[in-house]
């Protein structure tokens, strides 16, 4: 599918995924948004691709909304050239095309490289892993644009980072260096700019070559599912029923064979049909 605001290439069970308005610092769009759910969405469908990649094109990995309209950036009546339109007494609606990234059943790891502000800090929060490179900066900004965080970031940070240290950047607006975001728990790892890329698709591949991808789909599934999940009995019972189900499986039987006889495994569940019937929608912790 040719892409107007992305590429999205795919090698070796590996999708990289990359913004592309670098004039622009990949300042976010309607368009742009629209993409890279299509591309999760056929990343999610496909079983050869095992993980994700997202980084930025040129200097940047996404300057945040592009505010060069106004205004009219926050308006959600374009969404209808995706042939949906919000519903008149939601008009904040999630699109019903978009997949929400926790949706999607491989791992999304971001590469954030340069800046990366407002919304381009706060979608990476909804991804599973966050490398940066030595000049990414991340900021929260909205507070200082007369907005509130978007894109889950009240949901997210805190139960990234903690309470604390979420409302100081969610209330201050300010902007962190690399290796503060590294000290705060915004991101897992720095790495020098010119080995980011390399460093988040490494990780990609270790994923796609040594795990399992119904493994990794499962795990993924509880990691989003018990950070909602205020039931610890429920949580135990679950987690139980999810482990017991996983030795019963081929993946299992091959994974054990392989560490045994010293070779590399030969999966063949896939995530698009052998999931296991009993686990919560994604998204969905107990109330």
């Amino acid at each position: 599918m040719p892409y107007e605001e992305i590429l999205l290439e795919v090698a070796d069970g590996v999708a990289v995924v990359t913004l592309n308005r670098p004039a622009q610092l990949n300042a976010w769009t309607r368009t742009m948004g629209r993409e890279l759910h299509e591309a999760f969405a056929a990343c999610d469908a496909d079983d050869a691709v095992r993980a994700i990649v997202v980084t930025g094109a040129g200097r940047a990995f996404c300057a945040g909304a592009d505010l060069s309209g106004g205004t009219a950036i926050f308006e959600r009546s374009g969404e209808a050239t995706a042939a949906w339109t919000p519903p008149p007494d939601r008009p904040w609606a999630r699109p019903s095309w978009a997949i929400a990234p926790w949706e999607v059943r491989k791992p999304i790891i971001a590469a954030i490289n340069g800046p990366a502000v407002g919304v381009g800090a706060t979608l990476p929060m909804q991804w599973d892993v966050r490398l940066a490179g030595e000049s990414a900066r991340i900021g929260f900004v909205f507070v200082r644009r007369g907005l509130v965080p978007e894109a889950l970031a009240t949901w997210t940070l805190p139960r990234t980072i903690g309470l604390a240290r979420a409302a100081e950047l969610l209330l201050s607006g300010r902007i962190l260096s690399a290796h503060e975001a590294l000290d705060y728990g915004v991101v897992s790892r720095v790495v020098p700019d010119a080995e980011l890329l390399d460093a988040a698709r490494g990780l990609a591949r270790e994923i796609a070559r040594e795990a399992a991808p119904v493994s990794v789909a499962i795990t993924k599934r509880l990691l989003w599912h018990m950070q909602g999940e205020t039931d610890l009995a429920a949580a135990a019972e679950l987690d139980a029923r999810a482990f017991w189900w996983t030795t019963t499986q081929p993946d299992a039987k091959e994974g054990v064979a392989a560490f045994r006889e010293k070779r590399p495994p030969r999966w063949t569940m896939r995530p698009t049909r052998d999931l296991p019937d009993f686990l919560p929608p994604p998204g969905r912790g107990r109330r």
